[in-house]
């Protein structure tokens, strides 16, 4: 019986609802209509809220209530989960009013929903580097902000996607080196030292990511190949060049779990230029 009485209960109070919110679409009176909007945004209705908002931002720009309303839009979207929208709004809204009572609200939940729109590494990284620079903007039009420590995670983690996407493009280069003529038309030399540029240039954009080991060793690996691989007057220089990145590696990560197959490289490089040294 109580079971019933509460279903009907939340049956009257869910008619009312809509009759409500009803009354509120068919209504012409703007003020009443924007109340209602600010109502429904406050108590958690987001879509009930932004569907009367959204119609009301072009009407009431250059108003009091402007503002207001097309930061509201943004945040809507933002707890609904549509996070492009949401940037667009949020984005809108910074530079509609860069001295707005919202603004520094607008700049980091629009930077933290294009973070959220962020793709895996695979994918076009467009989005990554578009909430990079927001972010950033964020950072320095309020270099002091409570928000800074967590705006610089999110900055450092989409930075390690754009890493974790160029180390598997040299990855791919290496995997494709260890094959003569490849069906991609490229020689394994060529893989080698595309390998190398790919992670050469990525430590240099990004030298503090947790990748960095990964990347030297990439580099380690495709210079004694490369050296394996050459004519025998670029042999020699290309061992040379192994053994430097040898220590280079060494002496940046002396505890390496890579230490064991950095060594080897190292005493197979070395065993090369001394048997040239010798026939010399």
């Amino acid at each position: 019986m109580k079971k019933n009485l509460f279903i009907f209960a939340a049956a009257l109070v869910l008619m009312s609802s809509c009759n409500s919110y009803n009354k509120v679409l068919k209504s012409t009176d703007t003020d009443f209509r924007y109340e209602a909007a600010k109502e429904y945004y406050i108590s958690g209705h987001y879509v009930r809220a932004y569907q009367l908002l959204e119609e009301m931002v072009v009407p009431l720009k250059g108003t009091d209530r402007g503002e207001e309303c097309l930061f509201m839009v943004g945040m809507c979207y933002y707890n609904l989960n549509d996070f492009e929208s949401a940037a667009m709004y949020l984005d809108r809204y910074a530079k509609s009013y860069p001295k707005g009572d919202y603004t520094e609200l607008a700049r980091y939940y629009s930077g933290r929903a294009s973070y959220k729109e962020s793709p895996d590494p695979r994918l076009d990284q467009s989005p990554t580097y578009t909430a990079i620079n927001q972010l950033q903007d964020f950072l320095d039009f309020y270099p002091y902000s409570e928000k800074r420590e967590e705006v610089n995670d999110m900055i450092y983690e989409l930075q390690n996607r754009l890493v974790q996407k160029e180390y598997d493009n040299a990855k791919l280069y290496f995997n494709l080196g260890s094959y003569i003529g490849n069906s991609y038309g490229m020689n394994s030399v060529s893989n080698y030292e595309s390998c190398i540029i790919t992670a050469e240039n990525a430590l240099r954009a990004y030298p503090y990511t947790n990748l960095r080991e990964e990347l030297y060793m990439l580099i380690l690996r495709s210079r004694y190949e490369l050296a394996e691989r050459s004519v025998v007057e670029k042999a020699d220089e290309r061992y040379r060049q192994t053994i430097d990145e040898y220590h280079g590696f060494k002496n940046e990560f002396p505890d390496s779990k890579h230490m064991k197959e950095a060594d080897q490289i190292f005493k197979r490089a070395n065993s090369k230029v001394k048997a040239e040294k010798t026939e010399n």
